[in-house]
């Protein structure tokens, strides 16, 4: 027979990390999902945590080394914590952008009634031109497949409660449709989310809240790896986020 009170978390895993990261939650990277997990579920079965991320790949630029290698041990460290756990990934795309900063300094040299040193102007417009453009690393499709995870599911009738980690307002219309397929869902950040709050029960989830969700001393490194978003591209935050560069 089937239970009445599976649970399934789905993890917008950039939206959290922001999340966790703006209200300083002490060692991000040795949190236990099982027990933050369990912890959202209560008297409900804990059946799986879902974590979408977008997958870092390396490429020429020196600095996606670091975000591989920080994304990889992450990932490995979550995976292994609970069979239950799974990871789902979108893409990184690589942005050209503008750096304004460049272009103001640009404009500036070009009105600058005061003679300079003409080694120190040459010397400020190879700067200028060299950082015209800066690289970003930008999360693409995670939101998508997290909504269509949740419905499928909720479709194919795999739980009866879904808890959304994260704050993002997009999920406004997944969520509604999963209601209307007789499902309960509750959102839950470390910050307000206007938008979610007015479809489902949103659970403000304070610092302190985490304390007893670490894993044990012993069975973690001593030394973290990079947080997901500590590289800027900006990314990482310097992350992967909407239209921002991505975090795990």
């Amino acid at each position: 027979m089937v239970s009445p009170n599976r649970a399934v978390v789905f993890v917008d895993g950039s939206n959290w990390y922001h999340a966790l990261e703006g209200v300083r939650v002490k060692s991000y990277s040795t949190l236990d999902y099982q027990k933050v997990s369990q912890k959202l579920a209560g008297a409900r079965e804990w059946h799986g945590l879902r974590w979408y991320i977008g997958q870092v790949v390396q490429n020429e630029d020196p600095r996606s080394v670091e975000l591989y290698r920080g994304q990889r041990t992450f990932i490995e460290r979550l995976d292994g914590q609970d069979p239950k756990i799974s990871i789902h990934y979108g893409r990184i795309e690589v942005r050209q952008r503008e750096n304004e900063a460049a272009s103001e300094l640009r404009a500036y040299l070009g009105d600058l009634k005061v003679k300079l040193p003409p080694q120190v102007f040459r010397d400020l417009q190879q700067l200028a031109k060299k950082h015209s453009k800066s690289r970003q690393y930008v999360e693409k499709a995670v939101d998508v497949m997290l909504a269509v995870d949740m419905v499928a599911m909720a479709i194919n009738d795999e739980y009866d409660t879904a808890y959304l980690l994260s704050r993002d307002g997009d999920f406004t219309h997944a969520v509604t449709t999963i209601q209307g397929l007789g499902k309960k869902v509750f959102a839950a950040s470390t910050d307000s989310a206007f938008q979610l709050s007015q479809v489902c029960t949103f659970i403000r989830l304070k610092t302190d809240w985490f304390d007893d969700c670490h894993l044990p001393f012993e069975t973690h490194a001593s030394s973290h790896p990079p947080r997901p978003g500590s590289v800027r591209p900006r990314g990482s935050n310097g992350a992967f986020g909407k239209g921002k560069p991505s975090r795990y």
